[in-house]
């Protein structure tokens, strides 16, 4: 189990960690590139890009750099199961359910972060966590619905439980990853490995393969270098040794900035609940931050 680092490594950890939130929201755009290749072949090809690009670095870096793949089991069950295990239940849970609600209850993990770090030792949690990952929640419900109601249908309820799984897996995979904070952030390029073997796998006896195009290529080289790439190594860094419940509120940031990008992009319009999203989301990281910044409060 790892010590709680003193306050300027924290505050590093956090803002190295907040990186991963800046590269998910670029997933959206890179999946638009390849939406016609199949869920569990995008998942391989894309953690394949990673795991190559990762490998590549480590052998460069010599046999040392190697040799830190040799970890416990539970370490790659961990890291193994929240990366697979989460796109897989998100997989299931559109299959099953409209998007807008798979989304809306797969959306509930950054605030799970925030409740389950609690549990950890050294961590504590107070109102202001709470009311800023709820004001962050808020936000997301607008942005995803765009204002519209929430109707769940029983008849949909295996696509519900497979995002609340999925909610679960990447909540409690971020939290867990704090007792293993003596283990090396390049074992998570050993991870994607396993990831793209286990969709190829999925693949194989699930969808029809396709041949992608330049353009389809392209995104997916996109999405193994940064959002399926570099963020798991920042994310992983970020919540060994960073502010869980800053990161978590911070992280409801990521569709936000998505749709923006995509306004950006001409393939989203800008509208009234944007900014009404914007607001809660933004106030929420704010108010669950307040001692990470250095605010006293009771």
């Amino acid at each position: 189990m790892s010590a709680i680092p003193d306050p300027s490594r924290r505050l590093r950890a956090t803002l190295v960690g907040g990186i991963a939130i800046l590269l998910w929201s670029l997933l959206a755009l890179f999946t638009t590139g390849a939406r016609e290749i199949p869920p569990f072949q995008l998942l391989a090809m894309s953690f394949g890009v990673a795991f190559v690009l990762s490998g590549g670095v480590l052998a460069l870096r010599g046999r040392a750099a190697l040799r830190r793949m040799r970890q416990p089991l539970g370490v790659w069950l961990l890291g193994v199961g929240g990366l697979f295990g989460y796109h897989c239940f998100y997989f299931v849970a559109l299959r099953h359910a409209p998007a807008v609600d798979a989304s809306l209850i797969a959306y509930l993990w950054p605030l799970l972060v925030v409740l389950f770090s609690s549990l950890l030792p050294g961590e504590r949690l107070r109102w202001f966590h709470v009311a800023g990952g709820a004001m962050g929640l808020a936000g997301a419900v607008v942005l995803i619905t765009q204002g519209g109601a929430v109707a769940l249908e029983s008849r949909y309820l295996v696509g519900y439980l497979a995002a609340l799984a999925c909610a679960l897996t990447w909540s409690g995979y971020s939290v867990l990853n704090r007792r293993f904070g003596q283990v090396p952030t390049d074992v998570v390029g050993g991870f994607c490995g396993v990831v793209a073997a286990l969709g190829l796998l999925c693949h194989l006896l699930l969808e029809p393969t396709v041949v992608p195009s330049t353009g389809q290529l392209l995104a997916i080289v996109g999405l193994g270098i940064g959002p399926v790439g570099a963020a798991f190594f920042v994310w992983d860094y970020g919540t060994k040794k960073g502010n869980l419940q800053a990161l978590g509120a911070m992280s409801y940031a990521a569709p936000l900035l998505s749709t923006m990008l995509l306004i950006a992009a001409g393939q989203a319009e800008a509208t009234w609940a944007v900014g009404v999203a914007c607001a809660l989301i933004v106030g929420g990281a704010v108010v669950a931050s307040r001692d990470f910044l250095g605010w006293r409060l009771p």
